[in-house]
């Protein structure tokens, strides 16, 4: 311990060895130490992008914990991750802040493999009390007497996963695991007037936890009668607390329910985190905060800095965007079908604004349904509604319609029903890196039988196939399209919604590719005409079911190569191979793709470095054409 800590100055992040010291500041030390924490998010985030508001609405509470709790010995798990900066920086990463989110950087959420604190890597939402739940439960068969703590938002509580694990938590007693629900936005556990508040706050004291163990402990002891005159004193207090309070769910799941507590008061939640800690059971802390505390734009504006791409401080305003995304352009389209159409109906995971469906909202309120991150309700709802004649359109980011695989085939395609994806996201989406790369919709989705699937390449593409997935199409269709804006240097002449042959003179070599790779692969045709290489190209929009006419066309060229923006298990590419390879084909077929999980970085690098740009891919065609040549 450094021995100016307990002087009651101002102290620097710098000058602490973290997290240990913490516990050694006072509270007036802490309370500058927060403000500084704010000041170096604020700063980072608008040179790095990423998740503000809510970081900013947990500092007390993360310094509390840390403060209360002996990490790494003592496991806190994250929900999602998205408020994780604070724990990052108060575990010995502020001086790496700087590079959040960046190649070679650290995470914007949890990685174990970044630090010893992080216990459990996170980016989906609702499975902090599972994972905790699990955490506890082997710590008690190791004789371990540590505690596991988890914290989840409000919003994280709309998932099921949540509630089933709840559900399975309090099975065993004796638990040393405590749950935190950050609730920055909505009423979870109604507080009834001024006797409710003060009921809570005597409930929550120290003092009132020590007079009630006493009391307890010395009328057990009373021979004959005493055991009896305790049990009759809890059933009155809970009769009186159920009366006047109404018991909370999480009571009647088995947890101890403290809460609520003033989640920026460093007192209150060292209280009750000193409580919670002496139960030696689940309890549940129910922690209120401000989203977006301490930074005037996104304490008013919280949706719109939950996560962010770099912005001006003093303004707040972020920097200037294209006008236009594939997801703004998706959502304006089905706004235009909705109007001819009173049939379609628009379905987001909590993911209004980054689906582009704020419009079809405002436009269509009545037939607009925000199902909270509930993607596997999300999926089978829109299965109920396609059963009834309408037509459902799910928009939602590739990386979380993982989550309702099972739902896909269960509730949707074994029925036939027409339900629409919009698969946003879709392919490398960057800094998130390898929790939210939109990779593995592919080989899901070609895994399920009679679905079909569209990629197009540019914003015409996007309009043209989603008019087929609502009307030319039956069962499941999915329209998969990446972040950001169009990138088009092609002709826009030659676009369709099956695919398109663009051929040269006397070519040997054949590109094949979809979606936004189109646009690397005509820039790379150029490039390879420059070192005296001729290609044709097959580009893909509809990519699933395959093109089984095309093989007989394809199988002529001396050399194919197949570039995919998608993980290589299962990706079209493979399929392309296996037909292929049952028509016989004896030249050399080969796949540039995705292989694994991919760390964050910028689009570009990312792309570059899979060998999925227009300069690569032109480098690879080159080097197998040589390689060929002295076979």
């Amino acid at each position: 311990m450094n021995g100016f800590i307990n002087n009651g100055n101002r102290v620097s992040l710098s000058e602490l060895k973290l997290p240990s010291d913490l516990k050694e500041l006072s509270l007036q030390q802490c309370k500058y130490l927060c403000s500084d924490i704010r000041n170096l998010l604020i700063s980072t985030v608008s040179k790095t992008g990423g998740h503000l508001a809510s970081n900013l609405g947990v500092v007390e509470l993360t310094l509390a914990i840390h403060r209360n709790f002996n990490s790494p010995e003592d496991k806190i798990v994250w929900d999602v991750g998205h408020q994780a900066y604070v724990h990052k920086i108060l575990t010995g990463r502020a001086d790496k802040l700087s590079s959040l989110r960046q190649e070679d950087g650290i995470s914007g959420f949890p990685k174990p493999e970044e630090s010893v604190h992080d216990s459990f890597i996170a980016g989906h939402s609702s499975t902090s009390v599972s994972v905790a739940c699990g955490i506890a439960e082997a710590m008690k068969l190791q004789g371990r007497d540590n505690y596991t703590v988890a914290v989840i938002g409000d919003g994280a509580m709309t998932g099921g996963m949540f509630y089933e694990a709840m559900n399975n938590c309090c099975c065993k007693q004796e638990s040393n695991l405590i749950v935190i629900l950050n609730d920055n936005n909505m009423s979870i556990s109604k507080s009834v007037g001024s006797l409710g508040q003060y009921l809570t706050s005597l409930r929550n004291s120290e003092k009132y936890l020590d007079t009630k163990r006493w009391v307890e402990k010395n009328l057990n002891q009373i021979p004959v009668v005493g055991k009896t005159v305790t049990k009759g004193m809890k059933a009155a207090k809970d009769s009186i607390k159920s009366t006047i309070l109404e018991r909370t769910m999480f009571e009647d799941m088995g947890f101890i329910y403290l809460g609520p507590i003033n989640g920026h008061s460093l007192t209150e939640l060292e209280q009750v985190m000193h409580m919670a800690k002496s139960y030696h059971k689940p309890v549940f802390i129910h922690v209120k905060t401000t989203k977006g505390k301490g930074y005037l734009p996104a304490e008013k504006n919280p949706g719109e800095y939950h996560g962010i791409s770099r912005f001006d401080i003093e303004t707040g305003n972020p920097e200037v965007a294209a006008s236009d995304s594939y997801s703004t352009v998706f959502g304006k389209e089905l706004v235009a079908l909705g109007e001819q159409d009173d049939r379609i109906c628009a379905i987001t995971a909590a993911m209004k604004y980054g689906t582009g469906l704020q419009y079809f909202c405002k436009r269509f309120p009545e037939r607009f349904y925000d199902v909270g991150i509930a993607e596997q309700h999300a999926v089978t709802f829109a299965g109920g509604l396609a059963s009834m004649g309408q037509i459902p359109v799910f928009a939602v980011y590739s990386t979380f319609l993982q989550r309702a695989y099972d739902q896909l085939i269960h509730d949707v395609a074994i029925g036939k029903l027409h339900v629409v994806l919009g698969v946003d996201r879709a392919g490398i989406v960057g800094e998130d890196g390898e929790t939210h790369q939109g990779l593995f919709d592919v080989a899901m989705l070609t895994s399920i039988p009679n679905t079909v699937i569209y990629s197009p390449s540019c914003y015409e593409e996007l309009r043209l196939c989603m008019k087929k997935a609502v009307y030319a199409n039956k069962g499941l269709v999915a329209v998969r399209y990446p972040r950001g804006a169009e990138s088009v240097s092609f002709n826009r002449d030659y676009i369709s919604t099956e695919h398109i042959f663009m051929r040269g003179d006397n070519c040997d070599t054949l590109i094949i590719t979809y979606g936004r790779l189109y646009n690397e692969a005509y820039k790379a045709q150029s490039l390879l005409t420059e070192r005296g290489i001729n290609c044709d190209i097959l580009k893909l929009t509809k990519i699933f079911p395959v093109p089984h006419d095309v093989i007989g066309e394809i199988k002529q060229y001396r050399r194919i190569v197949f570039f995919e923006e998608a993980e290589r298990q299962g990706g079209i590419s493979a399929l392309f191979g296996d037909l292929l390879m049952e028509a016989r084909y004896v030249g050399d077929y080969s796949r540039v793709t995705a292989d694994g999980f991919i760390k964050q970085a910028s689009v570009k690098s990312a792309l570059a470095k899979l060998g999925l740009t227009a300069e690569k891919m032109a480098d690879y065609v080159c080097r197998r054409s040589l390689e060929d040549g002295k076979a």
